[in-house]
């Protein structure tokens, strides 16, 4: 049997689980619609204050957050939203399940699908540590489907140097204390969800000369609970709540921690290694939230064009508005089944039934979605806003809300330039075999089309597109280091458009495919599908192009051109 989302569909299941799956996410949307998105207006009105000192001039650091805000947190636990990851009642496809739900959640959450995945993330590292005796309470919360139980999780790793470059820029200490326990002195710039019960965050262990090691083998990994068996703050100090421009439903705060109690769950200077759990699983929620955001941004400008009469007829009659939404409705599409593809691939490493290549696509994919669909949603949701021309402008829309809390999923958890050179870490530490694994699979896909003569046109761009890319690896392999490097992000979008072409044609060369499918697949595959190739013909990747990039920024000396 196969589970069908919006056209999607997968193989293998039974029919007592895909009618279970059907039944719950028709349930969810339901509850969706009538208690969680008057929940998420209301996290927007009433977004979180900072009271720092009582009535009587004592501090007390109170962050407070709506009702609403606190319901979302007891919904979340009480549909599993965590838990279904972990439960595995549908084993490998307990991740397709899961995503699913959190993909219709996104939009109408009112920004408590950031501490989900931050939850998330806390829960993936717990595992993939072994379960120790120490953090099996805590997993039991992170998973749990009690409201009363339910913990959620921060990330607190930017500091005050800010930004992705955590190797050189965490200044956090930690000293050893004659218990075992560790005690944590620093300042994080930057902590989301600052409400949340428990966080992991990275620090310096010091000796005991109170030195400390620098770079990413200096930084270990820690747990901690933000609060005591009190509800007091575990020796931590809120400098301020962050002013956003967007998400602004939810705590971001500036903390100083000063003796806060930690216990070491890496091995020491293993920090990085060890949270790297944490960043797939959040980078692969920021997927969910750039989809989610572009198909709720679809669908009302689509339900808009109903209604809207312009120059005597409906939006719905105008061609040149049709073809606007169509093109962005190819956009969702070819996002939505990466995000799909990743979840599905997660679900088969986490049961232990994936393949070495699959784990080696899933490592690559994972970034390459992550800042392709970030560009997507923010191109795709500002487009979708002019749909509605002024009113799109207008606050009590709640379209502005869409839009600026889209906006963050480009930078948070990495922005574009730096997970494009992730993507060329991830070639380097498998020596290639990610790119032949990667470039196998897209052939496998677009086989399946052989025999549809309507995709013949898609298939053979794609075709061109690959040979493309092999020649643009070959030729930048004989280059310096810097060539790959300038071309990081043309090579990491068109890494993205050519695996979403692939399951773009696989899932149009499909029996019961319609002819909406087909002319997906076929309009994904007219655009540029292979970018990388053609800058480095047009030589944007050489020394002195480079050089001009500076100049063309800076200027040059004696020159004082601007325009």
């Amino acid at each position: 049997m196969r589970l069908k989302l919006r056209g999607l569909s997968y193989p293998s299941f039974s029919d007592l689980v895909l009618e279970e799956v059907s039944q719950d996410l028709e349930r969810f949307g339901n509850r969706l619609l009538t208690e969680v998105k008057p929940l998420g207006w209301e996290c927007e009105l009433n977004p979180p204050v900072f009271r720092q000192y009582d009535a009587w001039g004592q501090r007390v650091d109170h962050i407070i957050t709506c009702s609403a805000w606190k319901r979302m947190k007891e919904i979340s636990a009480e549909e599993g939203l965590i838990a279904e990851a972990y439960e595995r009642r549908y084993s490998n496809w307990s991740r397709v399940h899961q995503a699913v739900k959190l993909y219709l959640f996104s939009t109408t959450s009112g920004g408590f699908n950031c501490p989900l995945a931050m939850t998330d993330g806390a829960a993936k590292v717990i595992e993939s540590l072994g379960m120790p005796a120490s953090l099996k309470n805590a997993f039991d919360h992170l998973t749990s489907r009690d409201p009363k139980k339910f913990w959620t999780s921060g990330q607190w790793m930017t500091e005050r140097r800010g930004g992705s470059d955590v190797a050189n820029g965490t200044e956090t200490v930690a000293r050893k204390q004659p218990d075992g326990t560790y005690r944590l002195y620093g300042f994080k710039w930057f902590t989301s969800a600052a409400d949340s019960d428990v966080t992991l965050t990275l620090a310096r262990i010091a000796d005991a000369e109170g030195h400390v090691k620098q770079g990413s083998s200096g930084l270990s990994l820690f747990f901690l609970k933000v609060r005591d068996e009190d509800k007091k703050l575990n020796n931590i100090r809120v400098q301020r709540l962050k002013d956003k421009l967007g998400t602004r439903q939810m705590a971001t705060a500036e903390l100083w921690l000063d003796g806060a109690e930690a216990e070491l769950i890496s091995a020491e200077g293993r920090g990085v290694a060890s949270i790297s759990n944490m960043l797939n699983i959040t980078r692969i929620h920021n997927v969910i939230g750039a989809v989610a955001s572009m198909r709720r941004m679809i669908s009302l400008s689509r339900e808009y064009a109903l209604k809207r009469v312009v120059f005597g007829k409906l939006l719905k009659d105008h061609p040149l508005h049709m073809q606007t939404i169509a093109r962005m409705e190819v956009q969702t599409r070819g996002a939505f089944l990466l995000l799909m593809e990743i979840a599905r691939l997660l679900g088969l490493a986490e049961t232990n039934m994936a393949s070495e290549q699959d784990q080696l696509l899933l490592r690559l994919l994972v970034p390459v979605a992550k800042l392709y669909t970030g560009k997507q949603a923010s191109a795709t949701v500002i487009e979708a806003m002019e749909c509605f021309g002024g009113q799109g402008y207008m606050e009590d829309t709640g379209l502005p809300v869409i839009v600026r809390d889209t906006l963050v999923l480009s930078i948070w958890e990495g922005t574009t330039n730096i997970l494009s050179l992730d993507v060329l870490r991830s070639l380097t530490k498998s020596q290639g075999q990610v790119i032949a694994v990667f470039f196998s699979t897209v052939q496998k896909k677009i086989e399946l089309a052989s025999s549809t003569a309507e995709l013949e046109p898609a298939v053979k761009q794609m075709q061109a597109a690959i040979s493309r890319l092999t020649q643009f690896i070959q030729g930048a392999g004989s280059k310096e280091a810097m060539t790959m490097e300038l071309a990081a992000r043309d090579f990491s979008y068109s890494l993205a458009r050519i695996y979403a072409g692939a399951l773009l044609i696989e899932h149009a060369s499909r029996p019961d495919a319609s002819a909406e499918d087909i002319s997906a697949a076929r309009r994904w595959c007219n655009q540029e599908l292979c970018p990388v190739a053609t800058e480095f013909k047009n030589r944007s990747y050489e020394a002195e192009e480079s050089l001009m990039d500076s100049s063309l920024v800076y200027g040059s000396p004696p020159s004082t051109s601007r325009l």
